[in-house]
């Protein structure tokens, strides 16, 4: 991450989460959660002093991942997004679904999202 893009990001995201503390919440372990984040079911930023991998918290309620995350970050990867272009797009609220497309995710509103998102690759 940038300099710049850090005080952005800081400000979008509201919370992060490392690799151990995403396993502890989903029960599994860390290899696995480093698994979802190489096979980017999951993605994960630099974050905070030392610069370790974290994830947005916002990517799990209570014990899951949230729904429709994996294929929206398929559909992003495929219209050419990085890991923090991604990132920036799912907390960015968006005109047209009045909210961020991470919000929509979480309120089971994933065509919405995955509509929004399969244009940004044209």
């Amino acid at each position: 991450m940038t300099e710049n893009n850090v005080a952005t990001l800081e400000t979008l995201v509201p919370g992060w989460l490392t690799a151990p503390e995403v396993a502890e919440r989903l029960g599994l372990s860390v290899t696995q959660v480093k698994t979802m984040i190489r096979e980017r079911e999951l993605v994960a930023l630099p974050y905070g002093e030392r610069g370790v991998a974290h994830v947005p918290a916002a990517f799990l309620v209570g014990n899951e991942v949230v729904k429709g995350l994996a294929g929206t970050l398929t559909l992003l990867n495929d219209a050419g997004y990085t890991v923090e272009e991604s990132v920036r797009w799912l907390f960015t609220e968006t005109d047209l679904l009045g909210s961020t497309p991470i919000a929509a995710l979480v309120e089971n509103r994933r065509k919405q999202v995955h509509r929004e998102a399969q244009v940004l690759g044209f």
